[in-house]
C-alpha cells in the first residue's frame, strides 16, 4: 500500500515571520482559489493580485502570538494551503477561536491539505492559545457542512438567504461550532 505523503505544516505568529516568497504564494493562492470558485472571501471572481494583495496584506499585519495565527501547509517549497485562528480581544469571549479563510491550492486538492491545516489548527487553539471552542462560518451548498463534520464540528444556526450571489443564487451562512477541543 502506497503511504500518503502529508504536507509541512508551519504556524506563523507575526508579520516578520512572512517572507516575500510567502507573501507572494499566500496572494496567488487565494487568487487561484476564488478563480476556481472557492468560498475564500472574494465572492465575485474572477479576482487580481491587485484585488487580494492589500487584503492579505492587512490579514498578515493582524498576527499576533496572543490573537492570530496563520498555519500554513506546504509540499516542498510549495504552499498548498493555508488557515488564519484568530481570538476575539474582547474579554467576555476570549475563550472562543474563529477560524478564516481556509483554502487548499486547487492543484493541491484530494491530497488531506484542509484537514491536515484544520487538525492542526485544533490543536493549536487548544495547546498554545487556550481556546475551549472554536466557531466559524461557511458558505452553504458547497458541501462544507460535512467535510468539516467529518472533523468534528456541527452545525449550530444559519443565516437563511444571507449571501446573494446572483438574483437566482442566494444561499445561507452555515455557522458552525467545534466543542470541546
Amino acid at each position: 500500500m502506497k503511504q500518503k505523503i502529508m504536507p509541512t505544516l508551519t504556524q506563523i505568529t507575526g508579520p516578520h515571520e512572512v517572507s516575500s516568497d510567502l507573501r507572494r504564494q499566500l496572494v496567488d493562492c487565494w487568487i487561484a482559489v476564488t478563480n476556481a470558485g472557492g468560498a475564500a472571501g472574494f465572492p465575485f471572481p474572477p479576482v487580481h493580485e491587485g484585488d487580494v494583495a492589500p487584503v492579505a496584506d492587512e490579514l498578515l499585519s493582524r498576527l499576533d502570538p496572543s490573537r492570530s495565527r496563520l498555519i500554513t501547509a506546504r509540499f516542498g517549497e510549495e504552499l498548498a494551503g493555508w488557515v488564519v485562528l484568530t481570538r476575539d480581544p474582547f474579554r467576555l469571549v476570549t475563550h472562543w477561536g474563529t477560524v478564516h479563510r481556509l483554502q487548499t491550492h486547487p492543484g493541491f486538492r484530494g491530497r488531506g491539505v484542509g484537514s491536515a491545516l484544520m487538525r492542526e489548527l485544533r490543536t493549536v487553539a487548544r495547546d498554545e492559545l487556550g481556546l475551549e471552542q472554536l466557531r466559524l462560518a461557511a458558505r452553504g451548498e458547497e458541501g462544507l457542512e460535512d467535510f468539516y463534520g467529518r472533523l468534528g464540528w456541527r452545525e449550530v444556526g444559519r443565516w437563511p438567504g444571507a449571501l446573494r450571489f446572483a438574483p437566482d443564487d442566494t444561499r445561507d451562512e452555515v455557522l458552525m461550532l467545534l466543542a470541546p477541543l
